[in-house]
């Protein structure tokens, strides 16, 4: 019932803005998904003016969101909230993939959540669904919309952000999308969206792009391809996100597959046939951070073919940037023409697409 109720918000609310003159800010606005503090909003709230402007599409969510009291109702309350003062419906998102990446807790009353690695190991449909249904159904319950899971990398216990943390189903890609595959369907089942990620691949880096560059050239292998091209072509992908390594395999120049045209739009949409939406990882990371100014970054990240910019405001030693900023940066580029606004029409038709289908 609730993803009907969505939709239908979705619907009533994106004709009155469809008849708004300034359609440039209403785009770019649903190009933005950011990270708020807190654990309710008021009147007062600066998420929430920015969210009644059109400015925001996105809202992603942490654990510090959660009321300890009473959590599911508050969290329900929360984004209850959000959704009412948002002329297009938002996506209101978290990392819930299980195990380590964990938001809603057992001491929250929500049910355990076991991670990738054990679902993967145990091999087995029915856990699988299972699973995926638990997760999704607590995050349909709360309103949430939107998960960055499932993981497709591939499994390598070496990995400090991955495989160290049990997040990937196997080091085989079929066993892998098999899984995803179920996760997904499990999702969709309760009205959930999902985002698998980190594309091109992320499983055999050495090192955490949350603290810095992670150059994969030497390790990464062409197989860590191979989840995405099955699911793709089962067009069960609802998004992708980007990862912030760097893989020379891919493009010479360096680029984070972030900011890459040559990984995003030439190998996910040229050469994979994606033509769904593309989601940053959080460019506040240090790997992004760290090396490309705030507004270079931007603009490598649209022009590469991302539709979603992810901004979370909960990386340690990273700049926080306020959404009206956000927003301000992406117009004043698109008017200099360093940005085209067939670029913007481009995400902003993906985005609606998928906030249209149930």
């Amino acid at each position: 019932m609730r993803s009907v109720f969505f939709l239908v918000v979705f619907v009533i609310s994106s004709l009155q803005v469809f008849s708004q003159i300034d359609s440039l800010e209403i785009k770019v606005g649903q190009m933005i998904m950011v990270g708020m503090p807190g654990t309710s909003v008021n009147d007062n709230s600066s998420i929430l003016k920015e969210i009644k402007k059109g400015h925001i599409g996105g809202i992603l969510l942490y654990e510090y969101n959660l009321n300890p009291i009473q959590t599911k109702a508050n969290l329900s309350k929360l984004t209850s909230s959000l959704q009412e003062a948002a002329p297009i419906s938002l996506l209101i998102s978290i990392d819930q993939e299980g195990g380590q990446v964990n938001r809603l807790k057992t001491k929250y009353g929500f049910k355990p959540m076991p991670s990738a690695k054990s679902i993967g190991d145990k091999n087995r449909d029915e856990y699988t669904d299972s699973v995926g249904t638990i997760i999704a159904s607590a995050l349909m319950n709360c309103g949430i919309n939107l998960n960055y899971a499932p993981v497709l990398d591939l499994h390598n216990p070496v990995c400090p952000v991955l495989g160290k943390r049990q997040r990937c189903y196997s080091s085989n890609p079929d066993r892998v999308a098999h899984h995803a595959a179920l996760t997904i369907e499990a999702h969709h089942n309760q009205g959930v969206k999902t985002v698998v990620k980190h594309f091109p691949g992320h499983g055999n880096s050495l090192a955490d792009s949350h603290l810095g560059m992670a150059d994969v050239t030497k390790v990464w292998k062409k197989i860590e391809l191979k989840p995405y091209q099955l699911l793709i072509g089962e067009g069960v992908v609802d998004a992708v996100m980007t990862a912030h390594i760097v893989n020379r395999k891919l493009d010479s120049t360096s680029l984070p597959a972030t900011l890459s045209k040559q990984i995003v739009t030439g190998i996910l949409r040229n050469e994979l046939g994606f033509n769904g939406v593309v989601i940053s990882d959080d460019m506040q990371m240090h790997a992004i951070s760290s090396y490309y100014g705030f507004e270079e970054s931007i603009k490598k990240c649209i022009n590469a073919g991302v539709d979603i910019l992810m901004f979370s405001n909960n990386i340690k030693g990273a700049t926080n940037y306020e959404p009206a900023n956000i927003h301000a940066t992406i117009l004043r580029l698109v008017k200099s023409g360093e940005i085209s606004i067939d670029r913007i029409n481009e995400s902003y038709q993906r985005i609606m697409s998928m906030k249209r289908t149930r």
